[in-house]
């Protein structure tokens, strides 16, 4: 089979190759599973580069989430073969994968394979850090970086719960985009002054933030907030930490605190669990929320995949097909 390998970290351009290994053979607890999508997530880039909160393991394949055709099943037979199914695991760009049985969600029928192989990390980090964050209708949230497939998201989400979305862009050309999906407010930090027109438009600021950049412009979301507000990180686009205003935390009482999905999903019953998934697979396949692609390739084609991936102005996911 294929499959896309690092040995040592680095720039993906640099360390990715792609070459021929064995077929993998499922332990009794795994299913067997040819995979037939997967995005390209900012976490497979800095797991790849080595600075992400998990450790390769060298060699090691890139990826953590696709959606696929399970081929053999677990030795109890619990997923049957020819089951599409989504899944999550460390290494999903190659032809085949063996995943604990457990593991894998029974993909909705109807549901095509670009939006499948996103169904998993972004639309289930919205709903979990809009659960966390105790927003209610009419309360104002800031989304860093909103013109990702995450932000898309939690705007869609947000709106639907009557949440009040400000967002933050790099580009005038996003902000229709992001209006149309039902930002109430964007702001080109590239030209405006972002803590300005916080406060200009909410008059005491905002009530949460969802930050996915950090460095200067997550201390800058951080000091639009309102007395008694919080910052969620759950990323590190810019690879800088943020610059924490002691003071603002004292005398505005704020409370910043991280989000990792894996975390909060370990921490949830099995009710609550099937209740997040219900949720958002029914939004996808209403299509009350939307995801975009923006391209597509061939898993041989994975340079020129990341090449689609780092440009500008790039306003949907990139799949990596088989």
């Amino acid at each position: 089979m294929k499959q896309v390998v690092f040995y040592q970290t680095g720039l993906p351009e640099e360390v990715l190759q792609l070459e021929e290994a064995p077929m993998p053979e499922p332990r009794a607890h795994e299913v067997r599973i040819r995979v037939t999508a997967r995005n390209i997530n900012p976490s497979d880039i800095m797991f790849i580069r080595g600075m992400y909160g998990i450790t390769p393991k060298l060699p090691s394949s890139a990826g953590f989430e696709a959606v696929g055709i399970v081929d053999k099943s677990d030795e109890k037979g619990s997923i049957p073969v020819g089951t599409k199914v989504i899944f999550t695991a460390i290494g999903t760009w190659k032809e085949y994968v063996c995943v604990p049985s457990h593991m894998v969600i029974p993909s909705p029928a109807g549901m095509p394979d670009e939006v499948a192989c996103q169904a998993f990390v972004n639309p289930l980090t919205a709903y979990g850090m809009l659960e966390s964050s105790g927003l209610k209708e009419g309360q104002w949230l800031l989304v860093t970086a909103a013109a990702s497939a995450y932000g898309k998201l939690v705007i869609q989400m947000a709106k639907q719960k009557g949440i009040k979305v400000a967002c933050t862009v790099r580009r005038d050309e996003q902000k229709e985009i992001l209006v149309k999906l039902g930002a109430d407010l964007v702001i080109n930090t590239e030209k405006e002054k972002l803590q300005k027109v916080i406060m200009e438009q909410t008059q005491e600021g905002v009530d949460v933030v969802f930050d996915a950049v950090g460095g200067v412009l997550g201390a800058r979301a951080l000091a639009s907030l309102k007395t008694g507000g919080k910052m969620m990180v759950f990323g590190l686009l810019s690879l800088e930490n943020i610059p924490l205003n002691s003071g603002l935390l004292i005398f505005k009482n704020l409370k910043v605190e991280g989000f990792w999905l894996t975390t909060w999903m370990a921490g949830l019953s099995p009710e609550e669990t099937q209740k997040a998934f219900k949720t958002v697979f029914s939004h996808l396949l209403s299509q009350k929320i939307k995801v975009d692609v923006e391209a597509t390739f061939p898993l041989e084609q994975f340079r020129e995949a990341l090449a689609a991936y780092e440009k500008e102005g790039r306003n949907g996911k990139i799949i990596l097909t088989s």
